[in-house]
C-alpha cells in the first residue's frame, strides 16, 4: 500500500491518560455507586468529539493537507468538489487536484489552483506551509500549475493564491512529503535528481529554490520528512534500508545542516514494514507504520526527542497512514482490525480513526469511523489541524466514501465541541431466581468519544431514578453492570428502564422490562450457581443484543446477527424463553477474553431437527468472524450425533452413538479434567475418553451457536447451529456424573 502525506502540524504538550482508560488493558470495568461525579462529555485526555461536521467533498483521493489561520489546503487525485450532502456526480465544481477550505464552515474559500500533467495522472502528494503561513509548498507528480510549467514542486503565495515565479527547481520524480523551516524546504519522494544534481529520495533547497549541499541519500522510496522542534535534526521515514550507506531501515535521524546520520535504526522496524508518516510535539516523535506480508508492524511508535529512544509502541494490525498530536493525544488514521496483542479489540471489521495518549499506547475512547473507500483502499490518508473562531478543528482526508455511516467522500472534520452524540440505549435484563429481590442487569453502552458513562435506573415509570452508577466501556468491551432491588415484595410485578449519559447527552430510556418477585428459589438455576458456574446465560432478555450473565461474574454475551428471542417452550420448568439460531450466521460470544482453561465443563440445552449439524458451544480466539484457533467444543454432525472435542497436538474427540436432532429438548454437558473427557446427554454419560490430554492453550472467548469447524472429525455441513438453545453455563471445573444427573433431574422442578 502506497500512501504518503505532507507534514502534520501537531499540537504540543503531554498529559497522562486517565486512569479509567488504562483499565482497558486489564479488561476491567470502572464502576462507582450513586453520589459519584457524573461522566463528562469527553473522557480526558481526549478533547476532540467524534461527531463529524458538514464538510465539502472531493470526487477522488485526498493525499495531503496543510492548515493555518483557519484555512485548510487539500491536495490529491481528484477533479471536483461538491457540497456535503451532494451525491457523487451532482453539484460539482472544478478543483483539479487541489482545493482550499474554511476550517470553521467546511466550504471552499475560493483559492483555486489547477495541478496538471501533460501525460499521465497528476497528483498532489505533499503540502507544507512556511512557519509564517505566507507560502504553501506543494509536491507530487505534476508538470504545471495554472498552466505554468513546474517540475513536481511549487511554492504558492497564500495571500494571492498564485504560484511564486521565483521558486523553480526541477525534481526528477514524485515528491511525497515536505517540511519547511524559515529558510529551508526538505523534500522526500521517489526522485534521484534535484536541480540537475544527484539526490537520492531526500533533498533540501532554500526557500529561493537553490539546491543545498544537505545530503541524506536513501536506497528506496522516501515517504515522510519531519524537522525536529529545535530545528537541529531532520527525521526521515520511508521504505529505505540505508541512509548515506549506513543500515537504517524505514527510520533515521540526520543533521539538519549536513544530512549526516545522527541516529540509525537497524532492526528497529521489521523489513516487511515502512514508515508512512511522522509528526512531533515538544518532547516526542511519532511514527505511522505499514507492513505487507507476515510478521509485519502496522502500528505507531512514540520516541523521546531527548535521546531518540523508544517511549512506547503499539502492536495493532492494520496499516497506519497518518498521525497528528493535539493536547497530549496522538490521533491516527489507519485501518486497524486487530489490537488484541496490546489489550485492545480482537480481530474484527476495520476501525479507521484511533486516539492514544502520547505517554501510553492504550487506546482511548475516541472512535469516529470511515470506510475503506476507493483506491487501494485503506480509508484515511492524512490529517491536519487549525483554530478558528475560538474552536479547534481536526481535518481528515483520504480514500473513504462514508464517515460515521453516512455518505461523505475524501474529506471530513471534527472539533473540540459541542459534543452532540448520545450513547447507545442500554440493553436490560431482569432476574428473579431468589425470593424478595429483582436483579437488574444491563450491558454497558457505547459512546464514540466517551468511555465513562452514567447510568440511571427508573422504576415503575417514575421520573426520578432509583439508582445511579457510572461504568467504563468501549464498543468491543461492554461489561455487564448489576443492581439489586430489594424494595420489593413477593408476588409484586415491577418494571425498569435505564438511560446512559455522557454528561451532556443522554440516551433514550431502554424499553420497559418487567419481572414478578419470586416466592421461592428456582431449583435449576440455583443448582447451576451453587455448583460454581462462572458464566450462565439464560436468554430471557427479549429484545437486545445482550445475554445477561446470572453468576455475578459479569461474563455477559454479545448476540450477533439477530438470533430469535422469546422462543417457547423453554428448556426447563420455571424459565420463560429460549433463543433460536438460524444455522447460517447467528451466534453469541462472551464479552470477556478468557485464559484457556485446563479443566472445564460446558453445559447447555438444545432443540433441533437440523440435518446440517453445526457448533453448539466452543472456545475460539475471535469474536466478529470465524475463529482461526478453536477447540473445547461441542458440535452436532449431520446425522444428529454430538461430538465433544479438544485439540492437543491432534484432534481428541468423543462422539455419541445416538442422534439428538429429533425436535426435543436435550441437556448436553461436556467436561474435561484429570479423569479425561466426558460427554453427557440427558443426564447420562454417552461418550468418554479417560486420557487427560489437555487442550490448546490460547486466550479466547466462549461462543454459542456457531464458529469455525474446519478440519475437525465428522465435520458437519454447517459451522452454525440451527435450532433453539437455552440455559448455557460454563464451569472452571469438571462436573461429576452425579452433578450432571442432578441438573437434568431438576428440569421439571419449579
Amino acid at each position: 500500500m502506497n500512501g504518503s502525506t505532507g507534514r502534520r502540524h501537531g499540537g504540543s504538550g503531554r498529559v497522562r491518560a486517565a486512569s479509567a482508560a488504562l483499565c482497558l488493558f486489564a479488561g476491567a470495568l470502572t464502576a462507582t455507586a450513586a453520589g459519584a461525579s457524573p461522566a463528562a462529555a469527553l473522557t480526558p485526555p481526549v478533547s476532540i468529539t467524534a461527531d463529524d461536521l458538514t464538510t465539502w467533498q472531493t470526487n477522488g483521493i485526498v493525499w495531503s493537507m496543510a492548515a493555518t489561520d483557519g484555512v485548510v489546503y487539500a491536495g490529491g487525485t481528484f477533479s471536483t468538489v461538491r457540497p456535503p450532502d451532494a451525491a457523487a456526480g451532482t453539484s460539482e465544481e472544478p478543483a483539479v487536484n487541489f482545493a482550499a477550505f474554511d476550517a470553521a464552515t467546511g466550504a471552499p474559500t475560493g483559492c483555486s489552483l489547477s495541478f496538471t500533467l501533460s501525460s499521465g495522472t497528476a497528483t498532489v502528494r505533499a503540502l507544507a506551509l512556511s512557519p509564517d503561513g505566507g507560502t504553501l509548498y506543494a509536491g507530487g507528480q505534476f508538470g504545471a500549475v495554472n498552466g505554468v510549467g513546474v517540475s513536481n514542486i511549487v511554492a504558492v503565495d497564500t495571500a494571492t493564491c498564485t504560484p511564486r515565479q521565483n521558486f523553480k527547481i526541477a525534481v526528477s520524480a514524485t515528491v511525497r512529503a515536505l517540511d519547511v523551516t524559515a529558510d529551508t524546504v526538505y523534500l522526500a519522494g521517489d526522485f534521484n535528481s534535484v536541480g540537475g544534481q544527484t539526490r537520492n529520495k531526500f533533498a533540501a533547497v532554500t526557500t529561493g529554490a537553490s539546491l543545498l549541499p544537505w545530503t541524506a541519500n536513501a536506497d528506496e522510496v522516501a515517504r515522510a520528512v519531519q524537522v525536529t522542534p529545535d530545528g537541529q535534526h531532520v527525521v526521515l521515514g520511508g521504505d529505505f534500508f540505508t541512509v548515506n550507506g549506513t543500515t537504517s531501515h524505514a527510520l533515521a535521524v540526520v543533521d539538519a545542516t549536513t544530512g549526516a546520520l545522527t541516529k540509525s535504526y537497524p532492526g528497529f522496524i521489521p523489513n516487511t514494514s515502512t514508515v508512512q508518516d511522522l509528526t512531533t510535539d515538544a518532547t516526542g516523535l511519532y511514527t505511522a507504520n505499514e507492513g505487507t506480508g507476515g510478521g509485519v508492524f502496522d502500528g505507531r511508535i512514540a520516541i523521546d526527542l531527548d535521546d531518540y529512544q523508544q517511549r512506547w509502541r503499539d502492536t495493532c494490525l492494520g496499516a497506519t497512514q497518518a498521525v497528528l498530536v493535539h493536547a497530549g493525544v496522538l490521533y491516527s488514521g489507519s485501518h486497524a482490525h486487530d489490537c488484541a496483542s496490546m489489550g485492545g479489540f480482537p480481530d474484527q471489521p476495520r476501525k479507521h480513526l484511533l486516539a492514544q495518549s502520547v505517554d501510553d499506547p492504550t487506546l482511548l475512547p475516541w472512535f469516529p469511523d470511515t470506510n475503506d473507500g476507493i483506491g487501494e483502499p485503506v480509508g484515511p490518508r492524512v490529517m491536519t489541524q487549525t483554530d478558528k473562531g475560538g474552536r479547534h478543528y481536526l481535518w481528515v482526508g483520504g480514500e473513504f466514501t462514508t464517515v460515521n455511516g453516512t455518505g461523505q467522500q475524501g474529506l471530513t472534520r471534527f472539533a473540540d465541541g459541542p459534543d452532540t452524540g448520545a450513547p447507545w440505549v442500554p440493553n436490560v435484563s431482569l432476574s428473579t431466581i431468589t425470593p424478595g429481590r429483582i436483579d437488574v442487569q444491563w450491558q454497558t453502552s457505547f459512546d464514540t468519544d466517551d468511555g465513562e458513562l452514567t447510568y440511571r435506573i427508573y422504576k415503575d415509570g417514575a421520573s426520578t431514578p432509583v439508582h445511579t452508577v457510572t461504568g467504563y466501556s468501549l464498543s468491543w468491551n461492554r461489561p455487564q453492570l448489576k443492581w439489586t432491588d430489594t424494595d420489593v415484595a413477593v408476588g409484586e410485578t415491577h418494571s425498569y428502564r435505564i438511560t446512559a449519559s455522557d454528561g451532556t447527552n443522554t440516551s433514550a430510556k431502554s424499553p420497559a422490562q418487567s419481572a414478578t418477585v419470586a416466592s421461592s428459589t428456582q431449583p435449576y438455576p440455583a443448582r447451576v450457581l451453587s455448583d460454581g458456574a462462572s458464566l450462565y446465560w439464560r436468554y430471557d432478555e427479549g429484545t437486545s443484543t445482550f445475554a445477561a450473565d446470572t453468576t455475578g461474574q459479569l461474563n455477559n454475551g454479545f448476540l450477533r446477527n439477530g438470533p430469535s428471542y422469546r422462543q417457547t417452550p423453554a428448556a426447563i420448568a420455571g424459565d420463560s424463553t429460549a433463543i433460536g439460531f438460524d444455522g447460517a450466521a447467528e451466534y453469541a460470544y462472551s464479552n470477556k477474553l478468557h485464559a484457556s482453561p485446563t479443566r472445564f465443563s460446558v453445559e447447555t440445552w438444545i432443540r433441533t431437527t437440523t440435518t446440517r449439524g453445526g457448533k453448539v458451544i466452543g472456545f475460539g480466539n475471535l469474536t466478529m468472524q470465524n475463529s482461526t484457533r478453536y477447540d473445547k467444543q461441542v458440535y452436532m454432525a449431520n446425522n444428529g450425533r454430538l461430538v465433544f472435542g479438544v485439540y492437543s497436538g491432534g484432534y481428541r474427540t468423543v462422539t455419541t452413538t445416538g442422534a439428538y436432532n429429533d425436535g426435543n429438548w436435550h441437556h448436553v454437558v461436556a467436561t474435561q479434567g484429570t479423569g479425561g473427557m466426558a460427554l453427557y446427554v440427558d443426564g447420562q454419560l454417552r461418550a468418554s475418553n479417560f486420557l487427560f490430554s489437555g487442550s490448546e492453550n490460547y486466550p479466547g472467548y466462549w461462543r454459542v451457536g456457531g464458529d469455525n469447524l474446519a478440519n475437525w472429525p465428522n465435520r458437519p455441513t454447517s459451522n452454525f447451529f440451527a435450532g433453539q438453545i437455552d440455559e448455557t453455563a460454563v464451569y472452571p471445573t469438571a462436573l461429576s456424573a452425579s452433578q450432571v444427573s442432578a441438573h437434568y433431574a431438576l428440569r421439571t422442578s419449579e
